[in-house]
């Protein structure tokens, strides 16, 4: 809560002090004041402390009831208080699709080291870093894919996108996020969601943050179905948090940044603009822990599609076929007898980026470390290096842990464009084709091959 003269900040400390309700999708009540949300109605003639009421809508109104998303905001002051003349500005670094590099060819294998940390002070919004660009932000299809750095607070500065909702995966460091609709923290291990329209401001709380960005501008995240696996596993609503009410009565000269179309805008005015004291809906920013998601796996040999991974599903209007898939491969056991385990060598209609968290990944365990990225695009072949496939392929099959490893995967139907950056100044391997180059021929027209010459 925030008195009327007093910088809120100041009171909250440690990520134990914020406050969180469960749940995916529910519906939810917070208020920050005692009796500020209304009772049986949205819109009473006269809210109480004089506050404004003011629905923000994630959906179009007609949408079917069980999609349907909006928020009731009871505010100090209405969000066109917070806009004013807009003036256009640059953040060269962040692109928005469609977006294609004349000189840069986004066909093949790719694969970065970590982007490294600058000298440079830089906010969440200096420090984005568009990687890749897919689909087509007018239509509202596709994504962008991102890497963050992050040295310094937003101090009197406030953004929102209206282009997309942000899916943000941390590396390193710890942030917090200031939000209309309430305060969480994150750090290495989770994910948040912020919806599309929703303003904030980010803080660091431990530097130097680094992380990735899944930029959604499609259809909302939601939970995928789980099918005969049932009711159980994966990710569970429950383990969702979403912020409770807080709000900022702060009277100070601050900046507000708008994403509208892949342009940048910037208009100037004088307070807060988290000023939202109650509100009640299903339209909000939430948190994740990937440590509670419980993998699925095959129990006696084969192993499923590693779509059985997935925790997040943005649907694209195809059934079975995602906007994007937000895909999590963290520790698990496997057991299954008689089957190479690691992921099988492949190409498919969808273009994967993917990341490391912490760890080593089973399929290359050299050379994509934790803070790098990888990108194999549509219809393009990839699986394991040689030496994953041969250690998989003569190990002895008993039951064995995966352990301290996660890693991520941004998965879409669209193609994924490189942007000059990701081409040119990021720490691109150029070797990366190289990890297939010693795999060997073992057929000899014998049904026991070349195993026993390897």
């Amino acid at each position: 809560m925030a008195s009327d003269h007093n910088d809120p900040r100041a009171r909250i400390g440690d990520a134990g002090d914020l406050r969180y309700m469960s749940g995916f999708g529910n519906d939810f009540e917070t208020e920050a004041l005692p009796d500020a949300l209304p009772q049986g109605m949205n819109s009473p003639q006269k809210c109480a402390y004089g506050l404004y009421g003011e629905q923000l809508s994630g959906t179009a109104f007609t949408a079917p009831s069980h999609q349907n998303e909006r928020t009731w905001c009871y505010r100090i002051r209405p969000s066109v208080k917070h806009s004013g003349r807009y003036m256009k500005v640059e953040l060269p670094f962040w692109k928005t699709a469609p977006h294609v590099v004349d000189d840069v060819v986004s066909l093949g294998q790719y694969r970065w080291d970590p982007v490294p940390h600058s000298h440079e002070p830089l906010t969440w919004l200096t420090g984005m870093r568009t990687m890749t660009t897919a689909g087509d932000v007018n239509s509202q299809t596709g994504m962008a894919s991102h890497v963050y750095l992050v040295t310094r607070s937003m101090e009197e500065e406030y953004f929102y996108s209206a282009d997309s909702e942000l899916l943000v995966v941390p590396q390193e460091g710890r942030l917090r996020f200031f939000t209309e609709l309430g305060v969480l923290d994150l750090e290495p291990k989770e994910i948040a969601i912020l919806p599309r329209g929703l303003v904030y401001r980010v803080e660091v709380i431990e530097g130097p943050a680094r992380g990735f960005v899944c930029e959604n501008y499609g259809q909302k995240f939601e939970l995928p179905g789980r099918g005969p696996i049932g009711a159980n596993c994966m990710a569970n609503r429950r383990d969702f948090k979403t912020p409770v009410a807080w709000f900022e009565d702060r009277e100070v000269p601050s900046t507000l940044t708008i994403k509208w179309c892949g342009q940048f805008h910037q208009t100037r005015i004088g307070h807060s603009p988290l000023d939202v004291v109650a509100w009640h809906g299903n339209y909000a920013p939430v948190k994740y822990d990937l440590r509670t998601y419980c993998p699925v796996g095959a129990i006696l040999f084969d192993h499923p599609d590693p779509s059985i991974f997935t925790v997040l599903t943005a649907p694209s209007g195809v059934p079975g076929t995602a906007n994007i898939d937000f895909v999590l491969f963290r520790e698990r056991w496997m057991v299954m007898e008689n089957t190479f385990r690691p992921p099988w060598y492949h190409k498919n209609i969808m273009s994967e980026l993917m990341g490391n968290i912490y760890g080593q990944y089973d399929a290359k365990p050299r050379g994509f470390v934790p803070g790098g990225m990888s990108l194999h695009n549509m219809m393009l072949p990839h699986g394991p290096d040689r030496q994953a496939f041969e250690t998989a392929s003569t190990a002895d099959l008993t039951p064995d842990k995966l352990d301290k490893t996660m890693s991520f995967m941004f998965e879409t139907r669209f193609p994924q464009h490189l942007t000059a950056y990701a081409a040119k100044e990021a720490p691109l391997q150029d070797d990366y084709i190289d990890c297939w180059d010693s795999l060997e021929k073992k057929f000899d027209g014998t049904p026991e091959g070349r195993w026993n010459k390897s």
